[in-house]
């Protein structure tokens, strides 16, 4: 693609910035760009709607799962989280750094860096690092300041209304 690659953000607290995420994935295989979204907080045993349709029929969109299947608790993330943030951030590092693909998603690292799984000093190291070529997307709410100040664009996803709130549970092809 022509120019320099980008450093794009969705954070906030309405739903949507995995979402628009994807959406850029699904742009970039449109143009025969390979793209890889690394999830930090998700892990093998949650079925998501997108890793089923990339692993189906979109040969050129990779999606891995480094998380656990639980939640983790953001206030006080267990030993396993930590070392599961870490292995995500080392293959974030070989997938921006080798030219292999043309984006990168890096899934929930805005919410492994708000909570002390991820340090923003390694992630701007690995951004300013990543291949010329190669645009990488970081989603998740509690962006922090400086991921913000160092990416060219920054969208905040604000919850005006959620079904969620109405009782109304997670649906399939909605939430996952």
């Amino acid at each position: 693609m022509e120019g320099e690659s980008l450093v794009l953000v969705y954070t906030g607290n309405g739903k949507g910035k995995t979402t628009a995420a994807l959406g850029l994935a699904l742009r970039q295989v449109g143009w025969d760009r390979k793209v890889l979204v690394i999830q930090f907080m998700k892990g093998k045993g949650n079925v998501h709607g997108e890793r089923m349709a990339a692993e189906r029929y979109l040969p050129l969109l990779e999606i891995e799962q480094h998380g656990r299947d639980e939640f983790v608790d953001l206030k006080n993330p267990a030993q396993l989280d930590v070392e599961l943030a870490r292995k995500a951030l080392r293959r974030a590092e070989e997938a921006l750094t080798s030219g292999e693909y043309g984006m990168v998603v890096l899934d929930e690292i805005n919410v492994a860096m708000a909570t002390g799984l991820v340090d923003p000093k390694e992630v701007l190291d690995l951004l300013d690092r990543r291949h010329k070529n190669t645009d990488v997307v970081l989603t998740g709410r509690y962006c922090p300041k400086e991921i913000e100040d160092r990416a060219d664009m920054v969208s905040e996803v604000k919850e005006v209304k959620h079904h969620f709130r109405q009782g109304i549970p997670a649906r399939k092809g909605i939430e996952y």
